[in-house]
């Protein structure tokens, strides 16, 4: 089965590297899944999980929270804001967030600035539990 090569990179250095028989992920477009020699193409990414297939099934699980997608027919680059695999995700870390966020949702009005900080950081939150299965 033919491959394409993967690169998960944030401002702190690279996340993942590996040959990958198909990517998907969530651009803000929509779901895109991503095969060999496919066109390039770059898309802005949402706060979402990138899965990674190998040997027809999907190992490689990472959250992100937005950035961009390069895609060229043999490499696929992801330049993230912030990404983590599933091993390195801390789930009580991701479970406080999510409470911290919840809270800060009820606590404020829907036209203050902060809501929308709070939505974010509790997508962020979910996405990455989501990643861990432990959602």
């Amino acid at each position: 089965m033919k491959t394409i090569e993967v690169s998960v990179v944030t401002p702190n250095g690279p996340v993942y590297e590996s040959d990958v028989e198909m990517v998907i992920t969530k651009a803000q477009s929509g779901e895109l899944g991503i095969l060999p020699g496919h066109i390039p193409m770059v898309a802005p990414l949402a706060i979402g999980v990138v899965r990674m297939k190998k040997n027809g099934k999907e190992q490689d699980l990472i959250a992100v929270s937005g950035g961009f997608l390069e895609v060229r027919p043999d490499k696929v680059t992801i330049l993230a804001q912030a990404a983590e695999k599933a091993e390195d995700i801390d789930v009580e870390r991701a479970l406080r967030a999510k409470e911290r966020a919840e809270q800060r949702m009820r606590d404020q009005k829907v036209e203050d600035i902060d809501f929308r900080r709070a939505e974010l950081a509790l997508q962020r939150a979910i996405n990455r539990l989501t990643v861990t299965g432990k959602q």
